[in-house]
């Protein structure tokens, strides 16, 4: 591992994605995990890939990374469990209907594929909502993935290209080394930070906070619904910077299971499944689809998302160690939003000019 230009800590999808981005571009690379790879929130999350537009710079890395997905999906989708299933943000009333066009002018100016649905074309396609919805707006370009597949497909290819994995707690990070449990200590031009929440830990100085969330997956049932399915409510609760939350978010996996999100949760670091906040979440899914409380939920669990104070990862030097880089601060779009992350921060240590501007995402941002 001595011999590595580039260690990456954290073998999420992420920290996998940095790795194969870096090792294609002919650079010897080393990734150090301490659980297993596509653990941790890799594993937790929704696998959703979806276009968001809360800002210019969410709209710009999430639509450049699915543009990515769609190539290295390509033509094989069972590999990585992909389903191009769309989105639908279901709107409840007609103040949320007025978000959904104002949604698809941004989204369509960005030569993004939107249909807005009247509560008729709506209920055509997802007969199992509610009656009274206002109507909607189809995303199509939106899919999802089994992120613990493709984050093995990535770290997979990497190791073809001579990149090495090593499974060890990292304890501590220096300049241009990190520092193992055992007590070793190992150096590399550029150390690669993608730990997601356990980044704080290693830099208590990073401005990331852990947003806890629940989810639950039923038995198969084939057809319930035909795409994923979130409510327009959903962007407040998505970004709050306090108090927990809950918001619809229905997915069909191509298992014919159903996964159910979504639960937000700040000031705990606690990994258990509250009862409590899994009832609320599964009441709010079945006040949009009344028939799930009829479904068997097989499985719940809890994950812990990076959230940074404005929503956008951290991606670029840190100037917290000599040779250190940031690639964490996700929230919900670190599924999204890898590749293009990948491709940003290899543009930045290799000085190459990037398909998008990485100045948005830089970590010198909350440093003045």
């Amino acid at each position: 591992m001595n011999n590595a230009e580039v260690i990456v800590i954290g073998a999420g999808i992420v920290g996998a994605a940095c790795a194969d981005a870096l090792s294609e571009r002919g650079l010897r690379v080393a990734v150090i995990e301490q659980d297993i790879a596509g653990g941790g929130a890799t594993a937790a999350g929704m696998g959703h890939l979806v276009v968001m537009d809360d800002n210019a710079a969410e709209l710009a890395l999430s639509a450049y990374s699915l543009s990515l997905w769609k190539d290295l999906v390509g033509d094989r989708p069972q590999r990585h469990e992909y389903s191009g299933c769309g989105t639908i943000w279901v709107a409840a009333d007609e103040e949320e209907m007025e978000a959904a066009l104002v949604k698809a002018q941004t989204l369509c100016g960005h030569g993004l594929l939107c249909e807005v649905l009247t509560p008729a074309a709506l209920y055509a396609r997802e007969p199992q909502l509610r009656a009274g919805l206002a109507g909607g707006l189809l995303v199509r370009g939106d899919g999802l993935v089994y992120p613990p597949k493709t984050t093995r497909i990535l770290l997979d290819r990497a190791m073809r290209r001579g990149a090495i994995t090593k499974r060890a707690q990292v304890t501590a990070i220096e300049d241009h080394a990190v520092v193992l449990g055992d007590g070793t200590r190992h150096q590399a031009q550029h150390i690669v930070l993608a730990a997601g929440v356990r980044s704080s830990v290693l830099l208590p100085e990073l401005p990331i906070q852990a947003k806890k969330g629940h989810l639950a997956i039923t038995d198969r049932y084939p057809g319930f619904v035909k795409h994923q399915l979130v409510e327009l409510g959903y962007i407040k609760s998505a970004h709050a910077a306090s108090g927990d939350s809950v918001a619809f978010n229905l997915q069909p996996r191509p298992t014919g299971q159903i996964l159910i999100g979504s639960s937000r949760q700040f000031d705990t670091i606690d990994p258990a499944v509250e009862p409590a906040m899994l009832q609320r979440m599964l009441r709010h899914a079945a006040s949009f689809t009344p028939q799930l409380k009829e479904l068997n939920v097989l499985r719940t669990w809890t994950g812990f998302r990076a959230a940074t104070p404005d929503g956008l990862p951290l991606i670029g030097p840190s100037s917290a160690r000599r040779g250190l880089w940031l690639a964490t601060g996700h929230e919900g779009l670190g599924i999204t939003t890898s590749l293009a992350t990948a491709q940003l921060l290899a543009g930045q240590i290799q000085k190459e000019k990037t398909r998008i501007p990485y100045v948005p995402y830089l970590p010198g941002r909350f440093h003045g």
